[in-house]
């Protein structure tokens, strides 16, 4: 079969399964009101990045994010629907990239629109504190917010590959973010640049002191996210459906 109408099946399946547009929608509205938040109440702080400040929303958004790439192949673990997605497709390998894909289009699409959002709203609270910001540096961390979220998102539909379950992967993942990244990171030094969340979150700042740029943080969230799609990948294979 050929990769088009596979990623059209995958897609539907996104679009009938309520909880999938669901955590999209919590994606954009969770992202832009913590923005708008943290720019009318970050006025006072004399250390201020603004640039991170109008998008700090993705730091809660993000849960959104991986919810969704975590449900949206957990889904096929309830009632055997694997089994009849792969006696449809039997090239797994096809079958996962269409899902993949399927995951990832949407999620950048909402993510970009959020970050985009999230932007001028906060910069409506921040008002002169936002002034200094550059174009380059908008366009900046409103693409590298897509990118990010999206990364994560696929980053949970691997994980959720390999443990075969949705409610395991966010018990791992949302921990992991909201624990070890802000309440253990700051303590592990260097070290925390290259978790994934951390990394991919350096092109949120306007100016970052760390080990990695920008560009860079997002290779290693990458590196991170294709780590685990190549584990979901292994998993599917050798394993029963």
């Amino acid at each position: 079969m050929r990769f088009a109408p596979v990623l059209h099946s995958e897609l539907l399946k996104i679009r009938t399964v309520r909880s999938l547009p669901g955590a999209l929608l919590a994606l954009f509205a969770v992202t832009a009101a913590f923005s708008g938040i943290a720019g009318v109440d970050g006025t006072s702080d004399p250390e201020l990045d603004p640039l991170f400040t109008a998008l700090s929303g993705v730091v809660p958004g993000q849960i959104a994010a991986v919810s969704f790439g975590a449900m949206a192949v957990s889904a096929e673990y309830h009632n055997a629907a694997l089994r009849l997605s792969l006696a449809a497709v039997p090239q797994r390998g096809r079958w996962f990239a269409a899902k993949a894909t399927a995951i990832a289009v949407p999620t950048l699409v909402v993510s970009l629109l959020a970050s985009l959002a999230a932007l001028l709203v906060a910069r409506a609270g921040l008002g002169q504190a936002a002034s200094g910001l550059t174009p380059a540096e908008q366009i900046r961390g409103v693409v590298g917010c897509g990118v990010y979220l999206t990364l994560m998102a696929l980053f949970a539909a691997g994980l959720a590959t390999l443990l075969r379950s949705g409610v395991a992967t966010l018990s791992v993942l949302i921990p992991f973010i909201l624990v070890v990244s802000f309440v253990i990171g700051d303590a592990a030094g260097t070290v925390v640049d290259f978790l994934p969340d951390r990394a991919g979150q350096v092109v949120l700042y306007e100016t970052h002191d760390g080990t990695l740029g920008p560009w860079a943080g997002l290779a290693v969230t990458a590196l991170w996210t294709a780590a685990a799609l190549g584990a979901g990948v292994w998993s599917l294979r050798r394993r029963d459906a």
